[in-house]
């Protein structure tokens, strides 16, 4: 009976050739709707084997199952989601969200050709990322500045150029894990120079950098000073204050380099939050050059900066690794948008949506909440949407301990778990991403912008009504 039922399955010519898949096949590659087939009918067939006999589907069904198939396979794997965790750096979701004049720069500068490396002033070659870098010494009083293509590779690439070969001084207290397992130590390694511990995982004093200068000399390339961006030490801890240990740096003719991770240009305790330091104060306390991100507190595109003295920068533009760590036009073109906003704070604060999220009222915050919930009641029967306190976070390693208090909403259903309606979230068109707790499926509306919160509202009842 299997091997009969197994032998009636279609085959892949004539399943494509039905009309259930006329219109997958119109609308997607061919390759895409021939793998479904193909997957659809080695499924048929393995469940006929385990059945050990059965009829076969019928060729009707099976095309309907490809054609389904075919359209999951299309879907792309990056695409726009709707965040409604609270969490406003939210790695897994792409940390920032850009501007609209970002966007705007980034769909002008993919519509053809640009101005990457061309100097139209003098018509011959130029240099990559000299807007960026224009608006970055401005903004922060630094001599120069470079992008790569992460806050990771501006590191290692300035360490290779400043110290390959050499030891580089680093308190054991700041030997962090700055995300997806990439490590201080091991991106040290990686650079080609030699670390050199100093003092406790608590306490490091600059009597520790000063005999760690005397032993090892004119070994020694560079002091690294690592903020701890994603972790608070708090009791018995010390360490020196980055205007001291920039004067022992000078009096010994090495450099001083600061990796401040999150990438603040602005003071956040002007939002009312725990104050970040920003690269303006790094370079007034003396630093040599300062490394961070462009896509966490900047609030722009994925990036890695290196700002500081302009002979070290130099050097670091022509070290070999400098090309394979380059950033490419489009984060280019999103990162000088980006920085322009910075020229009016008022601005910055209102149009970089990481900062607005910030910042954002509990006036606010509550009437977007409300929005939700009586857009979510209205439009699923038997779903209550409550609004309760809950907790926001800034993300992205950025200001561990600072929590975000503002209304979400408590979203329960009768004949759906929470469990459930997280499920579907995800399968809306956008996918909606929210957290479930205390059993109830819960959306943060801070991270939600004001033209989101009607959008989710639609997407989530669309497949919650189909979901009961």
């Amino acid at each position: 009976m299997a091997t009969s039922a197994l032998r009636s399955l279609p085959s892949v010519e004539k399943l494509l050739a039905h009309d259930a898949l006329a219109e997958a096949s119109r609308e997607l590659p061919r390759a895409v709707v021939v793998g479904a087939v193909r997957d659809t009918l080695a499924e048929a067939r393995e469940g006929l084997k385990r059945a050990r006999g059965g009829e076969a589907p019928a060729a009707a069904a099976l095309a309907v199952r490809a054609a389904a198939r075919a359209r999951a396979d299309a879907v792309p794997a990056l695409r726009r989601v709707l965040n409604a965790t609270g969490i406003v750096l939210h790695t897994n979701l792409g940390r920032a969200p850009l501007s609209a004049a970002a966007r705007a720069a980034v769909a002008e500068v993919a519509a053809g050709y640009s101005s990457l490396e061309y100097d139209l002033e003098q018509g011959k070659r130029g240099d990559r990322g000299l807007g960026c870098e224009r608006w970055l010494t401005r903004l922060t009083g630094a001599e120069a500045a470079c992008v790569v293509n992460n806050g990771a590779a501006a590191i290692l690439l300035v360490l290779a150029a400043l110290a390959e070969g050499r030891k580089v001084l680093v308190s054991r207290g700041e030997l962090v894990e700055i995300g997806g397992s990439f490590r201080v130590p091991e991106i040290m390694e990686m650079s080609g120079c030699e670390l050199v511990e100093l003092g406790a995982t608590n306490r490091t004093h600059l009597r520790d950098y000063e005999r760690a200068l005397a032993r090892h000399g004119r070994e020694v390339g560079a002091i690294l000073r690592v903020h701890r961006s994603n972790f608070r030490m708090q009791g018995f801890v010390r360490q020196p204050e980055l205007s001291e240990l920039a004067a022992l740096a000078k009096r010994h003719r090495i450099p001083l380099v600061e990796d401040l991770g999150s990438g603040a240009l602005a003071d956040l305790a002007a939002f009312g939050l725990e104050h970040e330091p920003t690269v303006s104060e790094s370079l007034e306390a003396g630093v040599s050059i300062v490394t961070c991100s462009g896509d966490k507190l900047l609030g722009g595109a994925q990036a890695g900066l290196v700002l500081g003295e302009r002979k070290l920068v130099a050097a670091v533009r022509k070290h070999s690794l400098a090309r394979a760590l380059r950033a490419d036009k489009l984060a280019l073109a999103a990162l000088e948008a980006s920085l322009a906003l910075y020229a009016d704070p008022a601005r910055a604060r209102a149009e970089l949506p990481a900062l607005a999220m910030l910042a954002a009222s509990p006036e606010a915050l509550r009437a977007r909440a409300e929005r939700l919930a009586a857009a979510l009641s209205s439009r699923v029967p038997g779903l209550q949407a409550a609004i309760v306190k809950g907790e926001g976070e800034v993300g992205g390693g950025s200001l561990p301990l600072q929590k975000l208090p503002g209304p979400v909403i408590a979203v329960t259903h009768p004949g759906l778990s929470a469990a459930r309606l997280e499920q579907l979230a995800r399968t809306a068109e956008p996918p909606v991403i929210g957290t479930v707790r205390a059993g109830a499926y819960r959306l943060d509306p801070r991270t939600l912008a004001e033209d989101e919160v009607e959008l989710a509202a639609t997407a989530l009842a669309s497949v919650w009504r189909a979901g009961t």
